[in-house]
């Protein structure tokens, strides 16, 4: 008791059938944390700073009947742990930060009585991760069959429950349940949206969920040159849907719409284009989705021009004449779930500059396009496949991207055992000899194809160098300091490079600029 220890003890003796460590600054529980303590029952490690659970963190512990955790930092449990508990009656996760409860979590808990998951971050929740619990199934026969009551104590009160369409299910059956579950506290409370705040379940009729419907009043707007163009669309949804516009199939995102909430499943959306030009004409679409479905709505933007008889079809983007400049791109951040890339731009008119996002896998002629305001240098790319070549460009609105304005990566295959709730994809980015005389251009690959990563990237470097044999090296050098790398063990490094090599390579560099990172 509130010893600063950090981690669990190796040598408690194997016959313990109760242990208790409180206060005492634990941050997780390891693999196989008390795997030689099997007669342990009671297991309490209340008010510690765990934000950890290895999946075979409660390994080995086949007689456990009561684990306790309150007052800890977790924001998930691996739930398939529990697979080692089959006799654990007693589960107290109260004053924690779980925000999901999966809708299979209680499959591996077929003896317990007990459960406490109060003052969590809970919002969401399906009433199917009762009726798959095997105890109030095997408890629910017997209870009407034969009248008998088999408890179960639930503690799900001080959760901020959201109370839209998909709470519908959970609040019925809240409101209807009885034995085998018997609720600590039955008034549950909704903290969101704004009209159920502070009101009680038993007090709320929730509607079913609803696929998205858009409609716009003006589908066909005639403009003059330089005027200001408004583009609405209404949405009515249940939940209340995301909204993206898009402009010729291509992704409009910056600073340029504003949504308005008139009620509880209904959203107004608007898009608005400062001193349309020529290339601003075109089909707009408005596109809503939600978890049920997504829909769209068409509009249509004519522009007037007093040189023009008659207004263009839909043209494509038209490239600007003042468009002009020059961009660099770096990968500022790496997490688990993709990469944050940032960019630097030198032009006449930097607040005034669209950008446009050319992403997708390397070997696929159609990638996404993404257009971004202006005053925007950042943009994160998430949820990326494992083991997938990807490449990403950004280059000045309506322009093709050029190899120097593009970054081609790798995703790893790594997977925390410690999150099950998600996939996660270690990106580990690796910078291979490149030419410095091409801008902002590099090379990413995973530990495992390292080696190859530096082969190819050295092959890359002879074809540009004999390409380029007779010119000087005049070209603007740009230096990768700023980039993050995930790991220092997965740089490119071959430790088995002999000096003779090393430096044949450098003599090749004599006349051009080159760069290897180690």
């Amino acid at each position: 008791m509130e010893t600063s220890m950090g981690h669990i003890p190796e040598d408690i003796p194997n016959d313990f059938t109760k242990i208790r460590i409180e206060n005492c600054h634990l941050t997780e529980l390891p693999q196989g944390s008390f795997f030689q303590i099997n007669s342990l029952e009671f297991l309490w490690l209340n008010f510690n700073q765990i934000t950890l659970m290895n999946i075979k963190s409660l390994q080995g512990l086949a007689n456990l009947t009561e684990l306790r955790l309150q007052g800890n930092k977790l924001t998930s449990i691996p739930w398939a742990a529990f697979q080692d508990t089959p006799k654990l009656k007693v589960l107290d996760l109260k004053h924690n930060l779980l925000d999901v409860l999966p809708e299979h979590a209680l499959r591996h808990l077929p003896s317990l009585t007990y459960l406490d998951l109060s003052f969590n971050h809970l919002t969401i929740i399906s009433k199917e991760v009762f009726i798959h619990w095997p105890l109030y199934q095997a408890a629910e026969k017997s209870w009407g069959k034969e009248g008998l009551v088999s408890n179960v104590i639930l503690a799900l009160h001080d959760n901020p429950w959201l109370c839209d369409c998909r709470l519908k299910g959970f609040v019925e059956f809240i409101r209807e349940v009885s034995p085998p579950i018997i609720l600590m506290n039955s008034y549950l409370m909704c903290s969101g949206p704004a009209s159920k705040a502070d009101k009680f379940f038993h007090e709320i009729q929730l509607k079913t969920c609803m696929k998205p419907v858009a409609s716009a009043q003006e589908t066909n707007i005639n403009l003059p040159l330089r005027a200001n163009a408004t583009l609405t669309c209404v949405v009515k949804a249940r939940p209340i849907p995301t909204i993206q516009w898009r402009y010729i199939l291509k992704i409009i995102r910056g600073l340029a719409s504003t949504e308005t909430q008139i009620d509880e499943e209904t959203i107004t959306s608007r898009l608005v284009i400062s001193s349309v030009h020529l290339a601003d004409q075109g089909l707009y679409t408005c596109m809503a989705n939600n978890f049920i479905g997504n829909t769209s709505v068409n509009i249509s933007l004519n522009i007037d021009s007093p040189n023009s008889s008659a207004p263009l079809r839909s043209p494509e983007p038209m490239l600007s004449s003042d468009d002009s400049g020059h961009i660099d791109i770096r990968i500022a951040k790496q997490t688990v779930y993709g990469i944050t890339l940032e960019w630097q731009i030198v032009t006449d008119n930097p607040a005034e500059t669209w950008f446009t996002i050319h992403f997708g896998k390397y070997d696929s002629h159609k990638k996404e396009i993404i257009y971004i305001g202006p005053g925007i240098n950042s943009y994160s790319v998430n949820n990326l496949l494992p083991v997938t070549k990807y490449k990403v460009c950004i280059t000045l609105k309506n322009h093709p991207p050029g190899e120097d304005q593009c970054i081609v990566f790798v995703t790893g295959s790594d997977i925390s055992e410690l999150e099950q709730r998600e996939r996660l994809i270690h990106i580990i980015v690796i910078v291979c000899a490149m030419l410095l005389a091409v801008p902002a251009g590099m090379y990413a690959c995973t530990t495992e194809a390292r080696f190859n990563c530096v082969d190819r990237c050295v092959d890359l470097w002879r074809k540009r160098r004999m390409h380029k044999e007779n010119v000087e090296g005049t070209e603007r050098q740009h230096t990768f300091d700023s980039l993050q790398a995930a790991s220092d063990e997965a740089l490119c490094r071959d430790s088995k490079d002999k000096p003779a090599k090393r430096r044949k390579s450098e003599d090749r560099c004599k006349g051009g600029s080159a760069a290897y990172l180690y």
